[in-house]
C-alpha cells in the first residue's frame, strides 16, 4: 500500500512534465518525416495522422479534467499514462502503416489525459503559491520538449525504433514517479460538493481566456511549420530555422527563473496581458522579416513575451475557476492549445494558398489582439463590479 500524502510535490510536477514533454517531442517532428521517407505515405496523409492525434489529443483533454473530477486523480493519471506507454511499446516491434497511425491516435489520446491531471494535481499544490508552481511547470515542459527534440535529431540516424525505445523508456520513468509521488488525497469535486457550495467559477471571463489561448497557440503552431517553408523561401538554411529553437528553449529555461522574480513584483493579469502583447506584436514583425538577423530577433521577442505571459495563464484560470471544478477548467485550458495546435498549420497552409505570408502574419497578430483585448476589458469590469461591492 502506497502511503498517502496531502499534495504532490514540486519536484514531481516538474519530473512528470519533463518527461512527458520529452516523451511527445520525440513523436511530434519524427511522425512526418518517417511516414513520407520510409513508409512512402503522402504528406498529406501525414498531415491527416497528426490531426487525428492532436483530436484525440484534445479528447484525453477533456477526459483528464472529467476524471480528475469526478473519479480517482491518481488512478486517472496512471491510466492516461498507460494508455501513452502501451501504443509506444508496441510501435517498436509493430511500426509500419497502418497499425503507425492507430497507435498515433492512443498516444494523443493518453498525452492528453496525463496533461490535464499533471495541471490538476498542479492546481491543487497549497504549501506554494500556484503561480510559482506554475512557472516551474512551464519550464519542465520547456525543457522536455528541448531534450525530446534533440534526442530525436541524433537517434533517428540510428533508426527509428530507437526513438520508440527512448520514448517508452519515458513513459515508464513517468509511471514509476506517478507511483511514487502522485497518490495523494485531494478535494476533488465529487468530495468538495459533499462539503457544501463552493465559490463560483467566473465563467465567462474563463471561456474568454481559453479562447485567447486558442489563438495564441494557432499562430505560434506557424513556426513549427509555414515559417519554416517562408524561410528557406528566402534563401536561409534549414538547419539556421532550427537553432532558433535551440536559442527558443534555452531563453526558457535559463531565462524563465528571472522572468518570475520581475513578474512576482506584478499582478498576475498584468503580467499576463504584457507578455500576451509582447508575444502578439512579434508576429507584426514577421510582415518585415527578410534577412535571419530580423528573424533571430523576432525570436526573441517572441520567446521574452512567451515566458513573461504564458506560464501564469493556468495559475490565473485555477484562480478564476471553483473549488469544485479545477480539473475541468485546467482540461479547457489544455483543449485550447491542443485544438490551436490542430488548426494552426491548416490555417496557415490555407491563408498562403489563397493569400500570401504577409496576409497571414496580418491576420493572426489581428486575431491575438482582438483575444486579448476582450480578456483585459471583460476582467476591467469584474475588478470595477467587485471595487463597488466593497
Amino acid at each position: 500500500m502506497w502511503k498517502t500524502k496531502q499534495e504532490v510535490s514540486l519536484v514531481g510536477i516538474l519530473a512528470a512534465t519533463l518527461l512527458l514533454n520529452a516523451a511527445a517531442a520525440c513523436m511530434w517532428p519524427l511522425t512526418t518525416v518517417y511516414m513520407h521517407n520510409q513508409l512512402h505515405q503522402t504528406l498529406a496523409l501525414a498531415g491527416v495522422a497528426l490531426l487525428g492525434m492532436s483530436l484525440c489529443m484534445i479528447l484525453g483533454n477533456w477526459l483528464g479534467g472529467w476524471l480528475f473530477d469526478h473519479w480517482s486523480p491518481f488512478k486517472s493519471s496512471l491510466l492516461g499514462t498507460t494508455c501513452s506507454l502501451v501504443p509506444m511499446v508496441l510501435l517498436i516491434f509493430f511500426h509500419g502503416w497502418p497499425i503507425f497511425g492507430l497507435l498515433l491516435l492512443l498516444i494523443g489520446l493518453g498525452d492528453g489525459i496525463v496533461m490535464t491531471v499533471v495541471n490538476s494535481f498542479a492546481a491543487n499544490v497549497k504549501s506554494i503559491p500556484s503561480r510559482r508552481v506554475f512557472n516551474y511547470l512551464y519550464i519542465g515542459m520547456n525543457l522536455g520538449v528541448v531534450i525530446g527534440t534533440l534526442m530525436v535529431g541524433y537517434l533517428m540516424k540510428y533508426g527509428v525504433v530507437l526513438v520508440f525505445m527512448v520514448a517508452s523508456v519515458f513513459y515508464l520513468v513517468l509511471l514509476l514517479i506517478l507511483l511514487a509521488d502522485f497518490n495523494v488525497v485531494l478535494v476533488t469535486a465529487t468530495k468538495a460538493r459533499e462539503q457544501g457550495p463552493a465559490k463560483p467559477a467566473h465563467l465567462r471571463l474563463i471561456w474568454l481566456i481559453a479562447t485567447m489561448v486558442f489563438c495564441l497557440y494557432l499562430s505560434y503552431t506557424l513556426w513549427e511549420s509555414v515559417i519554416s517553408v517562408h524561410m528557406v523561401n528566402l534563401g536561409i538554411s534549414f538547419e539556421k530555422y532550427s537553432l532558433l529553437w535551440t536559442l527558443n528553449g534555452l531563453m526558457i529555461v535559463f531565462g524563465q527563473p528571472l522572468a518570475n522574480r520581475i513578474g512576482a513584483n506584478f499582478k498576475l493579469s498584468t503580467q499576463i496581458f504584457a507578455g500576451t502583447l509582447i508575444f502578439t506584436l512579434s508576429f507584426l514583425l514577421l510582415v518585415f522579416d527578410r534577412t535571419y538577423s530580423m528573424f533571430v530577433l523576432t525570436m526573441v521577442i517572441l520567446t521574452l513575451g512567451e515566458m513573461t505571459g504564458f506560464p501564469g495563464i493556468p495559475a490565473w484560470i485555477d484562480n478564476l475557476a471553483g473549488n469544485n471544478d479545477k480539473g475541468k477548467f485546467q482540461g479547457l485550458y489544455n483543449m485550447a492549445i491542443s485544438l490551436g495546435r490542430a488548426v494552426g498549420p491548416l490555417y496557415g497552409g490555407l491563408l498562403i494558398e489563397y493569400g500570401s505570408y504577409q496576409a497571414l502574419f496580418w491576420s493572426v497578430t489581428i486575431l491575438m489582439l482582438v483575444a486579448l483585448l476582450a480578456v483585459m476589458g471583460h476582467n476591467r469590469q469584474i475588478r470595477h463590479r467587485r471595487i463597488k461591492q466593497d
